[in-house]
């Protein structure tokens, strides 16, 4: 199979799927490069390392959701780029022409870490357009549950600022489309392992999207992060409140992860009541991931999923997962295929290949008792 082919169970016409992912191959032409971690290359190696965020990450999500047992119960579609006005809803038309330009100028490293090369722009578009195409497709219940897998990610992007590999915040579009087609509450759970300091950024003046966050304690990162993903930051105005971070002490893994979402996310949901609920699925929580400092296992990522899935029921929600990050190439794809199992509602299907770190269940106790002792107005103990 030619490396930008669709998947050989991609189709044109709706289908009856548990679960449809919609992919578009211009994401995999989005070039990082490669250097000492993300650094420009060190004289000092002989090979140098990928720039964590590359195409092969999301090719091998492609390829173990194709190939794994959940195959039978998966759709593919086709997803595709956005058009500009299509980003207005979020970014500031000069932040988008200054991508463009960017691109089309031969690319650009905005920071240390966010890499735009000459082939980015379709890339970009891509991932914005895969997700409002998902969107639009569960809005129109063409699809009961859509998963865009998409790259590079977005929820570090602000309305006029680049971050962390993103862009273009794909779940925030994502959120505006559900409030343009009439849903009066939108909520946003992000557990990608960094702080959803663009999504926050996005939505902290506004009681119609509610964003969570769950995240490993690291705090503000310099200019283009001043956030610091701290429960103190919980919205301010309408918004006061509805902004709620998880911090998590680095070697956080399964049992504080559950705790949280069992503590904090379910009941906010279950309160807040949300017609759409779009997931920031990202894996690089997982106990070998280079980009984190967390334990989460397979194991984990299957519970994530469950608990997504039921909160949608409960709330009668609309659910739509967009990927955001995941950089250990391998382990990646495989918490990849137990987050998406845990949200059709399958056992674990697929045998976790390397798992063995150990996991204290209490040791994020006294991180979400700060939590709740915050937002105590959701009802939250």
């Amino acid at each position: 199979m030619a490396r930008g082919a669709p998947g050989p169970r991609r189709v044109d016409a709706p289908v009856v799927a548990d679960l449809d992912v919609f992919w578009h191959p211009a994401g995999l032409e989005h070039d990082t490069g490669s250097g000492l971690w993300e650094a420009p290359p060190s004289e000092l190696l002989e090979e140098q390392e990928l720039h964590p965020e590359n195409a092969e990450r999301i090719l091998n999500m492609r390829s173990v959701l194709q190939r794994g047992p959940l195959a039978p119960r998966l759709g593919w579609r086709d997803g595709r780029l956005a058009e500009l006005d299509e980003l207005e809803p979020v970014h500031d038309p000069r932040y988008v022409a200054s991508i463009r330009d960017a691109c089309e100028t031969g690319g650009r490293r905005l920071g240390s870490t966010t890499v735009l090369s000459a082939t980015s722009w379709p890339a970009v578009l891509a991932a914005a357009g895969t997700t409002l195409a998902a969107a639009d497709a569960v809005i129109s219940d063409d699809v009961a549950v859509a998963y865009a897998l998409v790259r590079p990610p977005g929820h570090h992007a602000g309305p006029a600022v680049a971050d962390g590999y993103c862009f273009f915040n794909n779940v925030a579009l994502a959120a505006e489309r559900f409030r343009s087609a009439g849903a009066e509450r939108v909520a946003v759970v992000d557990w990608d392992v960094h702080h959803g300091n663009g999504t926050q950024s996005c939505f902290y003046e506004r009681d119609d999207v509610l964003t969570i966050s769950l995240h490993m304690r690291h705090g503000s990162w310099g200019a283009s992060h001043p956030e610091t993903g701290s429960p103190a930051e919980a919205g301010v105005g309408r918004g006061a409140g509805h902004n709620i971070n998880v911090e998590l002490r680095p070697g956080s893994g399964d049992g504080a992860y559950a705790e949280a979402f069992r503590r904090v996310v379910e009941p906010v949901l279950e309160q807040y009541r949300p017609e759409a609920l779009i997931g920031a699925s990202g894996q690089d929580a997982s106990a070998f991931d280079g980009n984190g400092r967390m334990n989460v296992s397979m194991d984990g990522f299957h519970a994530i999923g469950t608990s997504m899935r039921a909160s949608a029921e409960r709330s009668g929600a609309r659910l739509v997962l967009v990927q955001e990050g995941g950089y250990a190439r391998t382990y990646a794809a495989f918490c990849l295929h137990a987050t998406l199992e845990g949200v059709v509602g399958t056992e674990q299907l697929l045998a976790d290949p390397i798992a063995y770190m150990p996991d204290d269940p209490t040791h994020a106790s006294a991180d979400i008792d700060a939590v709740c002792a915050l937002h105590r107005h959701w009802g939250l103990r």
